[in-house]
């Protein structure tokens, strides 16, 4: 089995390929040459270029790691991350008895190295640090995949198997701060180079970072953590209940209380589509598409159409980000920045203007040309086009019922 084939099948059928997986006849050296090296290298090689070569925009800065540095931490990086998989196979085999598991290591590592697939591959996120949130979330998901696979390797039942997979991911988090520590020995970061000062409320922790200021409100943190503790219990009861529906529900309201919660109601497709017009600056529209999709207890809608004239063609995507507030952190996140930024082919430029941020990119030769506009209320609206030049996009937008899309009020 190629290693494409193995990440497909663990991703898109994992209580099917964690069978077959425990039958291989493998050891851990096979593992790290065959499949971990090279899932491992995406992160890191994807945060290299991001940070390094592409470079990041965020707080009303622009930077860019320095290369030697952004290779130190590349290769650093990558070397913690393969040591992580085996001290947290160590932990998850240790873990075995108390959750009336079996232990056995070869077992017990690769559970960790093939249910942290999500993980590295969602990596690849890296590659535009303003979307690496989205890595985050796609983490996640390897948070589900040692789920499935701890009664299958580690012969837990299966009502065991949230418990056996909270501790070990909560062990896995303290393992990663040690494991930092170490990296910051090398890379010459941690803690004293990011972090100002710290000042703290009964309620709020902020942490001060080059340009601004972060402050993480506790009292929602401890509330998230809350409903994550109520929906593995109300698991645990439908697993024992043989009820997989409930059981599936539960997990997906976990996850979701993970990740922030829902941030209200998303607006309906055909809410959104209805600001969307026939006709765009002299443009016909041709093709329409209109959804709302779920996952991990989210909920998410968009809105893309496609208007041509002659040989130009735009594109007009509105998404409800509002909702989903892990989402619009990441997504949004460049709209927390103020860039000027020109080539002799290319022009860049993030502004805010009465309330509301926008994103241009454009090539002077008028071939191509994108905008982003976010709008207070999580609503982003995004602009692209082909023989386009930006005038052309900005005449899209104004015929835009922008107004009326900043108007939308997000039901709790």
């Amino acid at each position: 089995m190629t290693i494409v084939d193995r990440v497909q099948a663990i991703l898109l059928k994992p209580k099917e390929t964690w069978p077959v997986i425990e039958q291989e006849a493998t050891d851990p050296k096979a593992i790290y040459t065959n499949y971990l090296i090279y899932l491992a290298a995406i992160p890191a090689i994807a945060t290299f270029i991001g940070l390094s070569l592409i470079g990041a925009g965020a707080f009303g800065i622009s930077f860019r790691v320095p290369i030697v540095s952004g290779l130190v931490n590349m290769v650093v990086g990558f070397v913690l991350s393969l040591v992580m998989v085996y001290v947290l196979a160590l932990i998850a085999n240790a873990l075995a008895p108390t959750f009336k598991g079996e232990k056995n290591l070869l077992n017990a590592f690769k559970l960790v190295a093939y249910g942290s697939t999500a993980g590295f591959v969602g990596g690849i996120f890296s590659l535009l640090p303003a979307l690496s949130m989205l890595g985050v979330i796609a983490a996640l998901y390897s948070i589900y995949l040692i789920y499935t696979g701890i009664p299958v390797l580690m012969k837990a039942p299966e009502e065991k198997a949230v418990g056996y997979t909270a501790v070990l991911i909560v062990c896995g988090i303290v393992a990663s701060l040690v494991v930092g520590a170490v990296s910051a020995l090398f890379t010459g970061g941690g803690p004293g180079m990011m972090m100002g000062g710290a000042a703290s409320s009964s309620d709020q922790v902020s942490i001060k970072v080059p340009g601004t200021e972060i402050t993480l409100d506790t009292a929602k943190i401890e509330e998230a953590g809350k409903k994550v503790e109520e929906a593995s219990k109300r698991m645990e009861e439908a697993q024992a209940k043989g009820d997989s529906a409930a059981a599936g529900k539960a997990m997906a309201d976990m996850m979701g209380a993970a990740m922030g919660g829902q941030g209200g109601k998303p607006f309906a497709p055909d809410l959104l589509q209805t600001h969307v017009p026939d006709k765009l600056a002299g443009m016909e529209r041709t093709a329409i598409e209109a959804r709302s999709d779920s996952a991990m207890g989210m909920s998410f809608s968009s809105v893309t159409a496609e208007y041509t004239r002659d040989n130009g063609r735009v594109e007009v995507k509105v998404q409800d980000l509002g909702a989903v507030p892990a989402l619009g952190m990441a997504m949004g996140a460049w709209a927390q920045s103020t860039v000027n930024r020109e080539t002799q082919d290319e022009v860049e430029r993030i502004y805010q203007k009465d309330g509301v941020s926008f994103k241009e990119e454009y090539r002077k030769d008028g071939s191509s040309a994108e905008m982003s506009v976010m709008l207070a209320n999580g609503v982003m609206v995004e602009l692209t086009g082909d023989n386009v030049d930006m005038d052309g996009l900005r005449g899209a937008l104004a015929a835009l019922d922008i107004k009326g899309l900043a108007g939308l009020k997000r039901e709790k």
